[in-house]
Order: C-alpha cells, then sequence, then structure tokens
C-alpha cells in the first residue's frame, strides 16, 4: 500500500510558473511508477505525464510537451510536476497517481485504469 498527498496548486496567472508536489508513504517510492493526471469539470481524467520508478524513463500528454516536467526523488519519496508557461486550458484539479513497478506497462500508463493508488487533488487556476 502506499499513501499520496499532493501539494502546490495555486493561482497562477497565464505564462507563470508551478510546482507540484506527490508525497508517497508507505512503501519504497521506487517501486511505483508515478503519474500525473488531471480533471477540468465537465471533463474526464486525463493523463498528464509518468515516471518510473528509477526516474529514467519519462512520458508525457502531447499537451503538457515541452512544458511540463516530471521528477522524482526517491530518497524523499517525492515526485514533482513542473510546469511552465501555464495556458488556460491547463487549470483542473491534479491528481498523483501510482502502480507497482512489477505491474508495468509502457502501452497503459496513460490509461488511469492502470494505476491502483491516488491522491485526493490538488487545484490549479490560471487567470488570463
Amino acid at each position: 500500500q502506499v499513501q499520496l498527498v499532493e501539494s502546490g496548486g495555486g493561482l497562477v496567472q497565464a505564462g507563470e510558473s508551478l510546482r507540484l508536489s506527490c508525497a508517497a508513504s508507505g512503501r519504497t517510492s521506487s517501486s511505483y511508477v508515478m503519474g500525473w493526471f488531471r480533471q477540468a469539470p465537465g471533463k474526464e481524467r486525463e493523463f498528464v505525464a509518468t515516471i518510473t520508478g528509477s526516474g529514467g524513463t519519462t512520458y508525457y500528454a502531447d499537451s503538457v510537451k515541452g512544458r511540463f516536467t516530471i521528477s522524482r526523488d526517491n530518497a524523499k519519496s517525492t515526485v514533482y510536476l513542473q510546469m511552465v508557461s501555464l495556458q488556460p486550458e491547463d487549470p483542473a484539479s491534479y491528481y498523483c497517481a501510482a502502480e507497482r513497478m512489477y505491474k508495468f506497462h509502457s502501452a497503459r500508463v496513460r490509461d488511469s485504469a492502470y494505476y491502483d493508488y491516488w491522491g485526493q487533488g490538488t487545484q490549479v487556476t490560471v487567470s488570463s
């Protein structure tokens, strides 16, 4: 079992940056694939980015590639999502997700159903 707690959300202006954090507890974080998803009101939850347990491989949604960077510090059991140049289409609740590395399947990392563990979310708001 792993527990996930997101932080770092807030209100920023378009073009500004924000860094989200996801603190994992309960098991060694390197044993988990960690991902970020987001959900805007009235929309389905969508994939943002994922990072493997060692941090050696990352995956991004096309909509955030080049603007968002996922990283992790396993010594701190924390995963980060650095977001730069935030746009009006980025506001949403951002959720951290985790799945055990032994179940890793690269073809499924963009599927929210792949992840067994979820945080409560942190809100990102962008003003224009």
